[in-house]
């Protein structure tokens, strides 16, 4: 077998001959020139094959490829300015592994359904391929942030027994002789292993079964869950403003050339660094009425509301202490004023909406029996919640972000179904 170089280490290569393995992106010739457009998954670079100075077989093999055929490049590394990797390869040798035949994505406009349908092989543009580095950044960073400040990443379960807020929007299965459901939320689980480790999260996939066509909305989809013990409301906001801020400054340090391939304008994340701002629910009401909004206080914010609110500051905004009436069930009223709760949402600039919802728990164990008398949840499904309260309480905050929003905000992207390899959307399973 041979020893490859990736393209993503040919920096370290300049002057030496080198083998890649990757696939021809596409390919030009100038009659006496042929420029092999190659990818390895690490990175693209251009291949240049000259006919006066090439091996004949060379020469006819480059010839022979069609976009997506797979092969072996042998070449010597060039550094080359003009080029978007900063180098180019002088081809030496070609080994072909497949010819491809009729690759159905060509460089002409497709339709999205088209698109959707080869997700598969969509994965391999340009663009996508980007995004998905910018998705494994934003994940490495927010692992860092959390590992680095001594929180202990704990792994909820996906079959639960019952939902806390409903079971209206979750997917239902059979748990052998017992009805059970796909998670929509770590969260619960997560207050449980707090009192136990102090400072957890989780990260892992979540499901609901809303019949939603929105460009925010997924099937399937993945959260970040952390609980802390000994935190309140304030601390709560400081850490998520602290987060966010660490994650989308790695990424600018990180993926500048990915985002250049998405089209991202960078200053519009340059300016998001801690702190944030905030506005309650109360000042955004009074500020939607002024703006024409037909909107009275006691109801919940949709989209136009949220973006209209964003639209006042140049980086993400929370706003707070909404009422109790329509919050879960688990968030701490405020003390001062019990008819809201100390709770948060923040949101993104740009109208990409909620990416983090977040809130003080309730920690008095006769306040949470009274909520879950309330809602009608069932305490044998959940006795063990009712539970952390009972046997050594201690006020709690908490937060879910969920990923695919934030990368499509991140990404600046129109549609949330790019921000995940195989998206699930209502009426697509496949592939």
């Amino acid at each position: 077998m041979k020893t490859l170089t990736t393209i993503g280490q040919l920096k370290d290569a300049v002057g030496q001959s080198v083998w890649i393995g990757c696939w021809l992106n596409g390919k030009r010739s100038s009659g006496k020139i042929q420029f092999l457009q190659l990818r390895d998954g690490t990175g693209y670079v251009q291949g240049v094959v000259v006919k006066s100075e090439a091996a004949e077989d060379v020469w006819d093999a480059a010839k022979e490829l069609t976009q997506e055929s797979s092969l072996y490049v042998k070449g010597v590394v060039r550094e080359e300015p003009r080029s978007q990797s900063g180098f180019e390869l002088t081809v030496e040798g070609i080994e072909v592994i497949q010819i491809s035949h009729d690759y159905p994505i060509t460089p002409k406009e497709h339709g999205v359904d088209f698109l959707m349908d080869r997700r598969h092989l969509w994965l391999r543009a340009p663009k996508q391929r980007a995004i998905l580095v910018v998705r494994a950044e934003i994940i490495r960073s927010i692992q860092q942030f959390f590992d680095e400040r001594n929180f202990t990443l704990v792994d909820p379960p996906v079959l639960t027994p019952s939902s806390c807020e409903g079971t209206t929007n979750l997917f239902h299965t059979k748990y052998f002789d017992e009805d059970a459901y796909l998670t929509q939320s770590g969260q619960l689980y997560m207050e449980a292993a707090a009192m136990a480790l102090g400072k957890v999260y989780s990260f892992g996939p979540t499901f609901r079964a809303e019949k939603s066509k929105t460009r925010r909305h997924l099937i399937e989809f993945w959260m970040i869950e952390p609980e802390m013990a000994f935190v309140d409301h304030e601390e709560n906001l400081r850490v998520q403003e602290q987060f966010v801020s660490f994650v989308v400054q790695n990424v600018l340090k990180n993926c500048r050339k990915e985002l250049e391939t998405i089209g991202r304008d960078v200053s519009k994340l340059e300016a998001v660094q801690a702190p944030f701002p905030r506005i309650t629910y109360d000042e955004a009401i009074a500020y939607l009425q002024k703006q024409g909004h037909e909107i009275r206080w006691g109801e919940d914010f949709g989209a136009p509301h949220e973006t209209a609110i964003a639209e006042m500051y140049d980086r993400p905004v929370f706003i707070t202490h909404y009422p109790t009436s329509f919050k879960a069930f688990y968030m701490k009223p405020d003390p001062n004023r019990p008819e809201v709760v100390l709770c948060a949402d923040m949101i993104a600039p740009e109208g990409y909406g909620e990416i983090i919802g977040g809130s003080q728990r309730i920690d008095d164990p006769e306040l949470l029996a009274e909520r879950f008398a309330e809602h009608e949840l069932s305490t044998e499904a959940y006795q063990w919640y009712l539970d952390l309260r009972k046997y050594g309480t201690v006020p709690h905050s908490g937060f879910g972000l969920g990923l695919e929003r934030t990368v499509a905000w991140i990404c600046g992207l129109d549609h949330v179904r790019e921000t995940i390899p195989f998206p699930r959307m209502l009426y697509r399973l496949y592939p």
